[in-house]
């Protein structure tokens, strides 16, 4: 909680969109599940799938029942899994590790214990509808916690979360909250020198949905974080109604409350990775230019 941070501004923004992806991390070497097994498990949780590929590498579905529809054509959601392959935690800096809060407790030691990890992502599930693919995506993932009972952790790249896996195969979400629990995260920094914190959220924009930011001061960042979840959900569950300069509910007393408004700014974010936000204003305990 102590570590100071400095931006990274070399980075550049990305494209809204693009694959879900996910690492399972192991603490010994694990054989791919047989080819029959693999579907089996797949057909319960996405439906009716083909096998289209099963080689050295990786292996490779197709989810029959969710078609995208493109300019040239239409095409299946696809999902891929790879051979495991050495884990060393490249890429895991300690800006990533300290915004883990699912598991703060085993952290160190996941990355200490795990040698050794398995990639899945989907693929073609851009032109599916916004729930839709929500839903197929943690559909994937319950498939993938059940293909491998020895993964010690998953982590959501895109998302920068990391959960024991025991957590994901025994969670009791449903429906498209599923997703903004396990894909977004909310995060939360102090701002050196200052009194002022900022929560925001990352892996919104998967779905084409903004993340949202909270720049502010006196006010107990526990709500904050509750605030972000429900109305992350709540953009998630209507395809993003927000207009710039809207107003969503605030919070009184720890609860949300239509009797406070808190105004809506399409922005840059604060803090990387750079992508856009929508920016709430949180009236007088609100920090810094808008």
């Amino acid at each position: 909680m102590g570590e100071v941070f400095q931006q990274d501004l070399n980075q550049k923004e990305t494209r809204p969109g693009g694959p879900f992806i996910i690492q399972l991390l192991f603490k010994e070497q694990v054989d791919m599940p047989a080819k029959e097994c693999m579907l089996e498990a797949m057909e319960r949780h996405i439906g009716a799938a083909d096998c289209f590929s099963y080689d050295e590498k990786m292996t490779g579905f197709a989810a029959k029942e969710h078609i995208a529809e493109f300019q040239d054509g239409k095409i299946p959601a696809q999902f891929f899994v790879t051979r495991c392959s050495d884990f060393t935690g490249k890429g895991f800096n300690d800006f990533l590790i300290s915004q883990m809060w699912d598991c703060q407790n085993d952290r160190d030691r996941i990355f200490q214990e795990c040698k050794y990890q398995i990639l899945a992502t989907d693929m073609m599930t851009d032109a599916l509808p916004i729930q839709e693919r929500a839903n197929l995506d943690m559909d994937f993932v319950e498939a993938l916690a059940e293909l491998f009972p020895s993964c010690e952790a998953f982590y959501f790249q895109n998302a920068g979360k990391l959960f024991l896996a025991e957590d994901v195969r025994n969670h009791r979400i449903t429906g498209c909250d599923r997703f903004i629990y396990f894909g977004v995260n909310v995060r939360f920094f102090n701002i050196q020198g200052t009194e002022d914190m900022v929560i925001d959220t990352v892996g919104m924009s998967t779905l084409f949905l903004p993340d949202l930011q909270y720049h502010f001061h006196d006010f107990d960042p526990n709500w904050i974080v509750n605030h972000a979840y429900n109305l992350a959900s709540y953009i998630l569950d209507h395809n993003n109604p927000i207009q710039d300069g809207e107003t969503v509910d605030g919070i009184q007393n720890g609860r949300m409350s239509r009797d406070l408004r808190w105004k809506c700014q399409y922005e840059q974010a604060i803090i990387q990775p750079p992508r856009e936000v929508i920016d709430i204003h949180m009236g007088k305990n609100a920090s810094g230019n808008r």
